[in-house]
């Protein structure tokens, strides 16, 4: 049985988190999971039989690097079953919590040319003690903007983890 590989980038660790379910998810189905972080994500996909891409939002943006990663092996996620997830605090709307919904997934389609076979997008974590100054005080901005918690005590998780149990099912099932 060949491996099924998770790649993830997490700024404050939410993103790597929700991984970990999902691992811990496939591996009650039997499939052997390797979780690596972007930047220490495999030269070659040869290997495994599905991959996902995991990533956050840090001021409103994704890491290029998963632009990159994405260009490099474009052919090799088409070639077999693959996923991919956002975590964003916009997402901690209900109207705007679905791939379909959601501005800075429909942005990354739009910015790619990969084209996921499974998409999901999961709310993340407020939690302004561990930010620091700068960060802190850029998301309570961009919280106040948006109608958000703005308490510097605030800690919220946002991921309904219900929703992240049957994104894993749905991953779980794909089949070349």
């Amino acid at each position: 049985m060949s491996k099924t590989l998770l790649i993830y980038a997490s700024q404050f660790g939410q993103t790597h988190k929700i991984c970990q379910r999902i691992a811990e998810h496939l591996q009650s189905q039997g499939e052997t999971v390797e979780m690596k972080p972007l930047a220490e994500a495999p030269q070659s996909l040869d290997g495994y039989g599905k991959v996902l891409l995991a990533c956050s939002i840090y001021h409103g943006k994704y890491r290029p690097e998963l632009y990159q990663y994405i260009t490099d092996h474009q052919a090799e996620l088409d070639a077999i079953p693959n996923a991919f997830f956002s975590v964003n605090l916009v997402a901690r709307k209900p109207h705007k919590n679905a791939p379909d919904t959601n501005p800075y997934v429909k942005q990354f389609l739009q910015k790619t040319p990969w084209q996921p076979k499974l998409l999901g997008v999961f709310g993340g974590v407020i939690h302004y003690q561990r930010y620091n100054w700068f960060d802190r005080n850029i998301i309570r901005f961009i919280m106040w903007l948006t109608k958000g918690p703005t308490d510097p005590n605030s800690h919220i998780e946002y991921t309904q983890w219900e929703r992240v149990d049957q994104f894993a099912t749905e991953f779980a099932g794909l089949r070349p």
